[in-house]
């Protein structure tokens, strides 16, 4: 097993590199869907995000309302780190679990949208980071996600700069271009860095 971290800033465009190293034939471990796994209704994860936030975050579905809690957790560095401190650990072991289950000989790809806040590029065989300049993202969630630009910046700036994760990058990926650029570069590094 080959064992592989990739990353990039919010608005990279980290997800179309997931999606086509999948395609390409890696096992992928998402970790933001292990994450809402963790707090799904019925899990002790949701019961201690509502014990530590308060019943405003949950929906009327009794889902956790992502959005009021965002608005709780970004800009308020405690209440992220408590957040944080509820998920990760559940993430981890999840990951831990699907690693362990794939097949021999598989590259296995991390997706892991905070890899260098939470420390964790030593873990990898080979770190991917996926860039592109903040303007550029700030245009995508604004278009994409529906943020308004406070917002995105603000998202931005709550995670690790681009110089933190180029000190962390094996490889870099820059997304600022056409979707069939992004999918050339991701096939040239599954050919030349991720194939035994």
């Amino acid at each position: 097993m080959r064992w592989v971290g990739l990353t990039g800033g919010i608005g990279s465009g980290k997800s179309a590199v997931a999606a086509r190293l999948a395609e390409l034939g890696a096992v992928v471990i998402d970790s933001d869907r292990l994450a809402r796994e963790a707090v799904a209704p019925g899990t002790d994860g949701l019961a201690e995000v509502v014990a530590r936030f308060g019943p405003q975050v949950l929906g009327p579905d009794g889902a956790l309302d992502r959005p009021v809690l965002g608005k709780l957790v970004f800009g308020d560095e405690a209440a992220r780190r408590d957040l944080e401190a509820i998920i990760h650990p559940r993430v981890r072991a999840r990951t831990a679990e699907l690693a362990t289950a794939a097949p021999p000989g598989t590259v296995v790809v991390n997706d892991v949208p905070l890899l260098i806040e939470a420390g964790l590029a030593g873990q990898y065989e080979l770190v991917i980071v996926v860039f592109a300049d903040e303007a550029i993202r700030v245009a995508r969630l604004v278009r994409d996600r529906g943020m308004t630009e406070a917002e995105a910046y603000a998202r931005i700036a709550a995670q690790a700069t681009d110089e933190q994760r180029r000190a962390a990058a094996d490889v870099a990926i820059v997304n600022e271009g056409t979707l069939a650029d992004l999918r050339a570069a991701v096939d040239e590094v599954w050919q030349t860095r991720l194939l035994p």
